[in-house]
């Protein structure tokens, strides 16, 4: 059978010709590619090690000098739990110290430290700073710094960070949350807010011990 010649196809010869463009870059390229590689290994290779050898063991040291201070913080002794005792560091001194290498949460806890001894805007700062993921405790932080500018009387901020709480909650806990929103709209004079607020609790959550006792807070400004 007699053979038939064919003509490379335009794809054909654009293949060929990246074949070849590339044989020949790594043929003149390969061994400033070598070291480029050489040294990526390098750089990944010290970045694991700095991680295993140094972060990671640094905030393990400073994970673990939490404790006393966090003993102390549910001991309710926020004075302690925030500076210390003299022997153990407190939440301030190990911000101060390792920063967030001791857990986010120590900004969390400095912060209620704070707003417990009536520090208002040291609360604020420490909890503005609070980062964790856990939805509970953010929610609680933004609560917490509520709290803290019903502090400062400033009211109005303070119900936003109420709102901030509510919207980040999906519990009960939204009902501390609405009643807390809900007294301080009534400070600033405005009741039909706080009906509102009061209303959702009644609605949402009847069965909460805000729940239970709410009615009587819609009665007062019905």
């Amino acid at each position: 059978m007699a053979k038939t010649n064919q003509k490379p196809t335009e794809k054909g010869q654009a293949a060929g010709q990246a074949i070849t463009s590339t044989e020949e870059f790594l043929k003149n390229n390969g061994k400033v590619l070598t070291w480029i590689l050489i040294a990526v290994v390098a750089v990944v290779a010290v970045f694991i090690a700095v991680s295993n050898w140094v972060i990671k063991p640094a905030k393990a040291s400073a994970q673990a000098e939490t404790f006393p201070a966090e003993e102390y913080f549910i001991a309710a002794d926020y004075e302690s739990a925030l500076n210390g005792d003299g022997t153990s560091l407190g939440f301030a001194d190990l911000i101060a110290q390792y920063g967030a290498k001791a857990g986010k949460a120590v900004y969390f806890y400095a912060g209620v430290c704070e707003l417990q001894l009536k520090n208002y805007e040291s609360a604020i700062t420490y909890l503005k700073k609070y980062k964790g993921k856990d939805d509970i405790l953010a929610a609680r932080a933004l609560a917490c710094l509520g709290d803290a500018y019903v502090g400062t009387n400033d009211l109005a901020t303070a119900i936003s960070y109420y709102d901030k709480a509510i919207a980040k909650s999906d519990n009960v806990l939204a009902a501390t949350y609405m009643l807390k929103a809900g007294i301080t709209a009534e400070e600033m004079g405005n009741n039909a807010k706080a009906l509102e607020y009061y209303q959702a609790i009644s609605d949402k959550y009847p069965q909460s011990l805000e729940g239970m006792d709410i009615d009587k807070y819609i009665y007062r400004i019905k």
